[in-house]
């Protein structure tokens, strides 16, 4: 006899934000949605076609837009959330330069553009405008113009290379 259930669940494991979670997942799920079901609420859903960057958190060390990732691809990884950033009640660095360049207006791209600056600069610590441009090229604001955010993360590479 074959059994095919639809709605079979498969289980997984996550380190997310350095706190390790189980879940029970239909293998179609992406990650952007169990994030959000698990309480990470600074990764957006945007568009669900990788455009925007609304979603982009640190998957082991890189940079992933996670309306692309299934959870099930996620199983046994290291996530970085924007709420994983702040420490001890205190603001990271990137963070501090987004509020203090004012790189912001609506706020619905900041978490994954702070997301995406703060690998850049894990990638490239004291990076150029053209490299910080590169960089944040598949994460759009319809907001700002870009130019404060540049500011803030250029801001925040000194900021992080001084300490």
């Amino acid at each position: 006899m074959k059994i095919y259930d639809p709605y079979a669940k498969v289980r997984i494991v996550l380190k997310i934000n350095g706190e390790t979670y189980e879940a029970y997942v239909q293998p179609r799920k992406l990650l952007v949605e169990l994030l959000r079901e698990l309480g990470f609420k600074s990764v957006h859903i945007g568009c669900d076609t990788t455009h925007c960057g609304a979603c982009t958190v640190i998957m082991n060390n890189r940079s992933v837009k996670s309306c692309t990732v299934l959870a099930v691809q996620a199983n046994e990884s290291e996530i970085l959330t924007l709420e994983g950033l702040a420490k001890d009640g205190k603001l990271h660095a990137i963070q501090e330069a987004f509020w203090e360049a004012h790189a912001l207006q609506c706020g619905y791209c900041t978490p994954g553009m702070i997301m995406q600056a703060y690998w850049l600069l894990k990638e490239k610590p004291n990076p150029t405008e053209e490299d910080i441009r590169r960089g944040i090229s598949g994460n759009l604001c319809m907001c700002t113009g870009y130019l404060n955010i540049i500011k803030a993360i250029k801001k925040a590479s000194e900021t992080i290379t001084n300490k």
